[in-house]
């Protein structure tokens, strides 16, 4: 999929960016994570040892959900667009939670010549509670 810049012309502070709703979290999603990133903290995969340090069950890798809000930023922009990507972990997401990812610009503006976009991002889930919040620089050149 070849994703183009959106008209920065067009763009206003306020505009929403295509949401992103995933299934529920199943714990096949979280092996496939552990092993497609080389995380193999055992404190998401293995429920014996979760519960050992005390959660009641598995949780996503944070930076799980940090992809997540990737992809909302590169289904909206190129990758090559993204300058900067500051991602603040809110709450565990646990499994069986419905993650949407959403994202907002909230400032255009004009640096070095350059046109740029500050670009707010957020995943929460189905009871709209905030798991992680993430600010992103885009530039369109």
């Amino acid at each position: 999929m070849t994703t183009t810049l959106p008209d920065w012309n067009a763009l206003q502070s306020g505009d929403a960016l295509p949401a992103l709703e995933l299934p529920p979290l199943t714990r096949h999603t979280l092996a496939l994570y552990c092993g497609a990133s080389g995380d193999h903290n055992p404190i998401h995969v293995d429920i014996d040892f979760a519960k050992s340090a005390g959660m009641p069950d598995v949780f996503a890798h944070g930076m799980l959900s940090a992809a997540w809000l990737a992809r909302v930023l590169t289904g909206w922009v190129p990758q090559s667009a993204i300058r900067s990507l500051d991602i603040r972990f809110a709450a565990i997401t646990h499994v069986g939670e419905r993650i949407t990812c959403t994202g907002r610009v909230v400032e255009k503006f004009e640096q070095a010549g350059q046109r740029c976009a500050k670009v707010q991002l957020a995943t929460v889930n189905q009871d709209g509670s905030t798991k992680l919040t993430g600010e992103a620089l885009l530039a369109w050149n």
